[in-house]
C-alpha cells in the first residue's frame, strides 16, 4: 500500500486544506502520508473564488506563478449590484497581492498536490479511511485504510488530520463535536459558461434571491444562482430554478446568459448550515471543511481553507498541545466574525441596506484575517529538519 508504514502525520483528503497542510509539512521535513478517496486533478463542487487572503497564501507558498501561467485571469475589480444600485470596488494592491483569481479546481488542488510531492510526501489517491488505530488510553495513532484494489492495510502516524471535507470520517469517527452552529443556508446552482464579458467579480442581491460571476480559466465564468435552501426543498431546483433565480437576481444577465455556451451540466449545493467543530484532540485534528465551514454565498471557503492548513501545520511544528490550542484558538477567532456575517447572508432575512451592512462586517472580518497572516514568518521553500514532538497527553483537550 505504502512505501512507509509509519509517519509523523496522516492527513486524510488532498483537496485545498489538506494538500495545502501536506505539503507545509513536508516542506518542514515531517514525514507525511495524504490519503485521497478520489483521483488526481478531478474536479469538485465549488465556485473557487479566491479572496485576498487565499491569493496572499499562494504567492507565499510560491505557488502562485503556476496560477497565472495556467491563463487564470487577474481579478482586479469586483462589483456589488444592490438591486440597481452598484457599487464597484477596485482590488488596491496590498501585502504583495495585486489581484485576486479563481482557479478551477481541477488546476488549483493539483498544484497543492503537486507541491506536496515535490516536497516529499507521500500521496496515495484512490486510498479510503476506513478506521482509526488508537492506544491504551484511547489516542489515535494511526488509521485502517483501504486502496483501489480493496486491499486493507494499517498505518501508524503520530498525528491523523481530517481533511476530508464536510462529511469527515475524521470527525465523525474522533467525535468531534460542534462548537458552534448556524441557523441559516443557501442553496446554489451553478454552471460554467462562456461567451460573458465580465473581467471582475460580480455579485447580485435582491430580496429571496443572488447570483454571481466569477471569471476563470479558459474564457470561462463560474455563474451562480442562490436562493434560501427553503425554496430548494420546495422544489425549486434543476433548469428552471437556475434561470428563475438568475432573473430575479440579475435580470440584466438573462439574456447574455441564454446567448453562453456551457461546459457540461449544473451543478447543484443543497445547502448546509454553517459550523466549527472541535479543532483538536489526542492524535487528531481537523481542518478546511472538516472543522470549520460557513456558507458559500460569501465566497470565502477556499481562503479559509488555505489559512487553516497554514495555522494547523504550524502548530504541528512547533509540537506542543499549547501550540494545537493556539491553532484551534486562532482558527476561532478569525472564522467566527466570518461565519456569522456568512449566515446572516445566507438567511436572506435581510433587505439591501441590510445585506450592505453584512457585508462591511464581513469586509472588516477578512482585513483581520489578511493582517494576521501577513505577519506571520516565512515558510520553507524546501524540506527542512525540524524535529516532530506531537503532544502525547490524551486529557485536557479543548472543548
Amino acid at each position: 500500500m505504502t512505501a512507509r508504514a509509519t509517519y509523523d502525520v496522516l492527513v486524510v483528503g488532498a483537496r485545498c486544506a489538506g494538500a495545502s497542510t501536506a505539503m507545509l509539512l513536508a516542506r518542514w521535513g515531517l514525514r507525511v502520508l495524504l490519503i485521497e478517496r478520489g483521483d488526481y486533478g478531478t474536479d469538485t463542487i465549488s465556485t473557487h473564488a479566491l479572496m485576498r487572503s487565499g491569493v496572499l497564501q499562494l504567492r507565499r507558498w510560491g505557488l502562485l506563478r503556476r496560477i497565472e501561467q495556467a491563463g487564470t485571469p487577474p481579478i482586479r475589480a469586483t462589483a456589488f449590484h444592490y438591486g440597481h444600485e452598484v457599487v464597484e470596488v477596485a482590488i488596491a494592491p496590498s501585502h504583495g497581492v495585486a489581484a485576486l483569481y479563481a482557479p478551477r479546481r481541477t488546476l488549483l488542488d493539483s498544484a497543492l498536490v503537486d507541491a506536496a510531492w515535490d516536497a516529499g510526501a507521500e500521496i496515495c489517491f484512490q486510498h479510503a479511511l476506513i478506521g482509526l488505530k488508537r492506544d491504551a488510553q484511547g489516542r489515535v495513532r494511526g488509521a485502517l485504510i483501504r486502496d483501489g484494489a480493496g486491499e486493507l492495510g494499517e498505518v501508524e502516524a503520530e498525528l491523523v488530520v481530517g481533511a476530508d471535507g464536510l462529511g469527515s470520517a475524521v470527525a465523525r469517527l474522533v467525535g468531534a463535536p460542534l462548537v458552534q452552529e448556524g441557523s441559516s443556508a443557501s442553496s446554489v446552482i451553478y454552471a460554467h459558461l462562456s461567451g460573458l464579458g465580465a473581467l471582475g467579480y460580480e455579485w447580485y442581491f435582491r430580496p429571496g434571491a443572488s447570483a454571481g460571476v466569477i471569471p476563470t480559466n479558459a474564457g470561462r465564468h463560474c455563474v451562480f444562482a442562490a436562493m434560501p435552501a427553503a425554496r430548494f426543498r420546495a422544489g425549486l431546483r434543476g433548469p428552471a430554478a437556475y434561470r428563475r433565480i438568475l432573473a430575479e437576481a440579475a435580470p440584466e444577465l438573462g439574456e447574455a446568459i441564454e446567448a453562453a455556451g456551457s461546459e457540461g451540466p449544473l451543478q447543484t449545493f443543497a445547502g448546509r448550515r454553517g459550523f466549527l467543530r472541535q479543532a483538536w484532540g489526542p492524535g487528531w485534528a481537523l481542518v478546511g471543511d472538516a472543522g470549520y465551514f460557513r456558507d458559500p454565498l460569501t465566497a470565502h471557503g477556499i481562503s479559509d481553507a488555505l489559512r487553516d492548513a497554514e495555522l494547523l501545520a504550524r502548530a504541528i511544528v512547533e509540537g506542543s498541545a499549547p501550540a494545537l490550542e493556539r491553532y484551534a484558538a486562532i482558527r476561532d477567532e478569525l472564522s467566527r466574525p466570518l461565519l456569522e456575517a456568512s449566515d446572516a447572508v445566507a438567511s436572506f432575512d435581510w433587505d439591501l441596506e441590510a445585506v450592505r451592512r453584512h457585508h462591511h462586517a464581513l469586509n472588516t472580518a477578512m482585513k483581520r484575517e489578511v493582517e494576521h497572516l501577513a505577519a506571520l514568518d516565512r515558510i520553507p521553500a524546501a524540506p527542512g529538519t525540524a524535529p516532530l514532538s506531537l503532544p502525547a497527553r490524551t486529557e485536557e483537550v479543548v472543548q
